[in-house]
């Protein structure tokens, strides 16, 4: 994963360079330990093995093993929306650009499998943290749709931006759906054309 970090006043820029690779190893090292072994069972140490690095620089880094965690599922995140974005075509038809952006959402899902379950089952025992967690990766969703829907291709076909509330509906229908999927071992390629379907029923032109 790639993790772009903004220098700190007053660091020069190969600290700040050195600083954002030691940060970046740390969470691909969170991320491979994920992978091996689950976050509840992966340890601080696993963390470190993987980075190849010390519990010194990763208390630089990161107060817990948790905050690694929620800064890797952040950065994540804000992958997945910069992927779905760059996928969609705004010159297509509006129907294909919804086959775009679900394509895409479910790719990055599928690239990403530990994080995938990690978002099902792990964050919503971490508390308070989390919870804002969540509402962040919605407000760039819905932020996401409000762009993705206000083009000239789909103002020309009768659609408009969707109030927020339709947003919310039309995402948590589509994570839940992920969710589910997941959970009963089944593939999450296999919700693209439902996932298409509902979003199009959603989105489309309003007589």
């Amino acid at each position: 994963m790639s993790i772009s970090v903004t220098a700190q006043p007053g660091v020069g820029a190969p600290a700040a360079a050195e600083h954002a690779e030691f940060r970046r190893r740390l969470l691909d090292g969170m991320a491979t330990a994920i992978a091996e072994r689950g976050f509840r069972e992966s340890t601080i140490a696993d963390v470190v093995r993987h980075a190849r690095t010390s519990r010194r620089t990763f208390y630089e880094h990161f107060a817990s093993k948790q905050d690694c965690f929620i800064a890797l599922l952040r950065e994540a995140n804000a992958e997945m929306v910069r992927q779905i974005a760059a996928a969609v075509d705004p010159r297509a038809p509006w129907d294909t650009q919804v086959r775009q952006a679900i394509e895409a959402w479910i790719a990055c899902a599928q690239s990403q499998p530990t994080l995938t379950l990690s978002w099902i089952r792990e964050v919503p025992a971490l508390g308070e943290e989390s919870r804002q967690l969540q509402r962040e990766a919605l407000e760039a969703f819905i932020v996401l749709v409000e762009t993705l829907t206000d083009t000239a291709e789909l103002r020309a076909a009768g659609i408009r931006p969707p109030p927020r509330q339709f947003a919310i509906i039309l995402l948590g229908g589509l994570r839940e759906l992920i969710a589910t999927t997941v959970e009963d071992g089944g593939s999450i390629g296999d919700i693209t054309e439902v996932a298409v379907e509902a979003t199009r029923a959603m989105l489309g032109p309003r007589t």
